[in-house]
């Protein structure tokens, strides 16, 4: 690992915009590193300058943007700011006020901007700097930048002098290539937890032998993968004798352990030589932001609105092995700190937050039960198949992603064949507020019965196995559909498109409930009307059954399923944990997606229509049918006339 890498990421070029108080010398400086001359009299502000990609090793071509800080050309200089890949911010070494404006305007102004680039302090005319007044840079400086974390380095130079002008510029291109803040965290002097994570899953993958240890034919290996040339035995020994003097535990019997695999790259940053983690991040298919990049998250198929991506067989065999091996108590569950160190080589945990956070079934103390860890994978799956694809990755999926992913039959396709072969079924829970969804979508993923949750709202999803008889296992996702955007979320072209069933809670003792439930199952069954594409199997859930119900609802229920050829409610009540088989049931209609679909008047008239026309046709081919058989038969006659006679 003492190779000294090139850039190997997907940058073409890097724009640097130069920016800082007027007389500050940033024309100068410039001009100064294009020409390797000293100019005066120079304009106000120069044109774009493109420097050659051979000028620094990383052979990539760096554009230097000129600006004017004067109000009138604010408006250009923040479209510059906000396209720049990084920017200089230059002060005066003879004029000290120029170094406060860096931190009470020029810095603030970038945050003000929304410019997220690394920041490169440059101190321009260092020869006319008062001799008798001696400044040290590093008691200026760090304060400045603790205060702005987005500062990568500070250098001052002297263009009439040449001094350090390249070497601002090649601060600027690295900042860019090999920049520090993804990697190192300079106010702790640690590594920064993606930078952990990443390094993480890069050792995982090189110990094969999976001893915890990288011996020396698998350190040889990870050296010719990543700078194409092999270590020789006494560098090994070098390298590990290294570790071993600041880091006892980072060598044991076996080779350099993961301990030492990191304090390597710390050495190797705090010694400014980021390009070689980056290139070893690179290699492995690591982005800036030390994700992987999208040519290694590839979802092997177009998914239509109205199909799904599933896990394949194998792909959740794998994630069954993952889960026994992190659950180390071999009590079916993991916990917290179990499931962290099972994504300890992701970016970061996928389910700590919406829609993934609280969404699958555990247990009273927190832990996530393997149904549950399998629901929450096949809900990320349904939701974001390349984020499945990703964590498959990060935590040691080594198959090819389209092993791990299954596209299902379109659900019009279904519909026809009036079976489906899916195994996840999205249900989208309509209601009114305060009709129940929160306690029926709690029990869903066992959680206890609360008043408390009757006053939830916003959008939430919930994800469980339903067992079938016959030992069958589907997983149901329940999506509740918050009832002020019903509207918003209609009006949308595919809304319902990936909808398996739509079921309508309310109140079973509320007038307004019902109400307010009928009118949504309306617009649905309206939305169903445009286009077959979305029609959509509906069940109604009579809520709080354990109180006094509301008798015209009972009636008008039962009415309304009759007219619309749907079943009857299913009556559930939360506090007497009667739950009905409801969630046996939505699936049950899933499975069944021709059936349940409500016949409104539109679709009542359109059948008859098709009758009609059908019949139509019946007629004209009998009538055809005849027609040809009566001129068959004259024919025969006509013939049998003409050799009588």
């Amino acid at each position: 690992m003492s190779e000294q890498p090139t850039y190997s990421g997907r940058r073409t070029g890097v724009r640097v915009v130069v920016a800082g108080d007027r007389g500050t010398g940033k024309s100068s400086l410039i001009v100064a590193l294009a020409t390797e001359s000293f100019a005066d009299n120079l304009p106000p502000v120069i044109p774009p300058t493109i420097l050659p990609a051979d000028l620094y090793l990383d052979h990539i071509p760096v554009t230097v943007v000129d600006t004017s800080s004067s109000m009138e050309s604010s408006i250009k200089r923040n479209e510059e700011l906000k396209r720049a890949d990084a920017v200089m911010l230059t002060y005066a070494c003879d004029q000290p006020m120029t170094l406060t404006r860096i931190s009470s305007y020029w810095l603030p102004e970038l945050h003000r901007l929304e410019v997220k680039v690394p920041v490169i302090l440059v101190g321009c005319k260092l020869d006319l700097r008062d001799e008798h007044d001696p400044i040290s840079m590093e008691q200026v400086m760090t304060p400045i930048m603790q205060q702005f974390r987005e500062i990568e380095t500070c250098i001052e130079c002297s263009a009439a002098t040449f001094l350090q002008v390249p070497e601002a510029f090649f601060y600027a291109q690295k900042a860019v290539l090999h920049p520090t803040l993804p990697l190192f965290d300079q106010e702790t002097q640690s590594l920064q937890p993606r930078c952990v994570s990443a390094l993480r899953r890069i050792f995982t993958l090189c110990d094969h032998d999976m001893d915890g240890a990288l011996n020396d034919l698998e350190l040889n290996e990870f050296q010719v993968k990543c700078f194409n040339a092999p270590l020789q035995p006494e560098e090994i020994v070098g390298v590990q004798r290294v570790v071993q003097e600041k880091l006892p535990e980072g060598v044991n019997e076996n080779g350099l352990t993961l301990d030492g695999f990191l304090f390597l790259h710390a050495l190797f940053i705090e010694k400014g030589r980021l390009e070689t983690t980056w290139a070893v991040m690179r290699k492995f298919g690591y982005e800036d932001d030390l994700k992987l990049r999208d040519d290694f998250l590839t979802v092997p198929f177009n998914v239509a609105p109205d199909q799904s991506v599933e896990l394949t067989t194998e792909a959740v065999e794998f994630l069954r092995g993952i889960f026994r091996l992190h659950d180390t108590d071999n009590d079916g569950a993991v916990r917290p700190t179990e499931l962290d160190i099972l994504f300890a080589t992701a970016p970061e945990s996928p389910w700590s937050e919406f829609p993934y956070q609280d969404a699958a079934e555990r247990t009273a103390l927190g832990d996530l039960t393997l149904n549950g860890f399998l629901s929450e994978w096949a809900l990320m799956t349904l939701i974001d198949p390349k984020k499945t694809v990703a964590n498959l990755i990060y935590i040691g999926y080594r198959g090819d992603p389209a092993s791990a992913l299954h596209l299902t039959r379109r659900r019009k396709a279904d519909r026809k064949k009036q079976k489906t072969e899916r195994n996840v079924f999205n249900c989208f829970v309509f209601g009114p507020k305060s009709a129940g969804k929160s306690a029926i979508i709690n029990s869903f993923i066992d959680r206890p019965f609360s008043k408390s949750d009757t006053t939830k709202t916003g959008e939430r999803y919930a994800v469980n196995v339903v067992d079938e008889v016959g030992g069958n296992k589907k997983t149901l996702v329940l999506r509740e559909i918050p009832e002020d955007e019903v509207k918003k979320n209609l009006s949308e072209k595919n809304s319902l498109a990936a909808c398996d069933v739509a079921v309508f809670v309310y109140d079973s003792s509320d007038e307004h409930s019902w109400k307010r439930s009928k009118e949504l199952l309306a617009e649905v069954a309206r939305k169903g009307d445009e286009s077959e594409d979305y029609l959509v199997p509906c069940l109604l859930i009579a809520a709080k059954d354990d109180l006094d119900p509301y008798p015209m609802a009972v009636r008008d229920s039962l009415g309304i399923s009759q007219e619309l050829g749907i079943e009857a409610p299913i009556r559930v009540s939360m506090k007497q944990s009667n739950l009905n088989n409801v969630f046996g049931r939505i699936v049950s209609a899933a499975e069944h997606p021709h059936l349940s679909i409500p016949e409104t008047e539109t679709r009542k008239n359109r059948k008859k229509y098709r009758q009609l026309f059908n019949r139509s046709l019946t007629f004209v081919s009998v009538g055809a049918a005849a027609a040809v058989v009566g001129l068959a038969a004259y024919r025969a006659y006509a013939a049998r006339r003409s050799s009588s006679s």
